[in-house]
């Protein structure tokens, strides 16, 4: 079977834009010869084996973490100190980053998570409106021209070698609806299980981060 790390390439080069409305604007980071450098990088050395992975499901990339870097909840300040990979990005920190990275760490540190788990997103681009980040459910009448999209995305991911027992979706509100609806008609996954966003953890929980990363942790098992 073909390395995760040579299908993973393959498929962020070739992702393209949606139509949407001209008052958004759509990142692509995987456009940029640089990011892709990254990215390559870091496939190779956390996914160059063939084995069954768990997906984690977030909304879509953020202008702070993944629209720059192009891999998942990574912002360039974790790329650097957590993943040990040099770039050429503003060292700018992003929130949702800050937690998974505990929640990685404590699982055991990046080797041990990515030899178990890819993150991707439920649509894998990110969206803009006014310069600030917008989710792919508050475009308007998104479902008209984004669903389709976003199952496509979906189905290009469950040609990996992933465990179909259990997707796990970022997010308990509309993220985990949308997703739990999808999959309950396309039957990715037998289940799929929700666990809070890391952003409202940090902004209005972060006294009781522990206990959210304890969940995170049980979720992973």
């Amino acid at each position: 079977m073909e390395k995760w790390s040579a299908q993973l390439s393959r498929y962020y080069h070739d992702l393209k834009k949606p139509i949407i409305p001209e008052w958004y604007e759509c990142m692509n980071p995987y456009e940029h010869k640089e990011t892709m450098t990254i990215v390559d990088e870091f496939l190779t050395k956390y996914y160059s084996d063939d084995k069954p992975r768990t997906l984690i499901f977030g909304i879509n990339p953020g202008r702070f973490g993944s629209g720059i870097t192009g891999i998942s909840f990574t912002d360039p300040v974790r790329l650097k100190e957590k993943l040990k990979i040099k770039h050429p990005f503003e060292m700018r920190p992003e929130l949702s980053s800050e937690f998974i990275y505990e929640v990685i760490s404590a699982y055991g540190g990046p080797k041990k998570f990515f030899s178990n788990f890819f993150i991707s997103a439920v649509y894998p681009l990110g969206f803009l409106h006014e310069g600030k980040n917008i989710n792919y459910y508050e475009l308007d009448k998104w479902k008209s021209y984004m669903l389709d999209c976003i199952v496509d995305e979906l189905n290009a991911h469950a040609k990996w070698p992933i465990n179909r027992e259990k997707g796990i979706c970022i997010g308990q509100g509309e993220n985990f609806k949308v997703l739990k609806e999808l999959n309950d008609e396309h039957k990715w996954f037998d289940k799929v299980v929700a666990l809070p966003h890391p952003r409202w953890v940090l902004q209005y929980r972060r006294k009781e981060k522990e206990e959210y990363i304890t969940a995170y942790l049980d979720a992973l098992k």
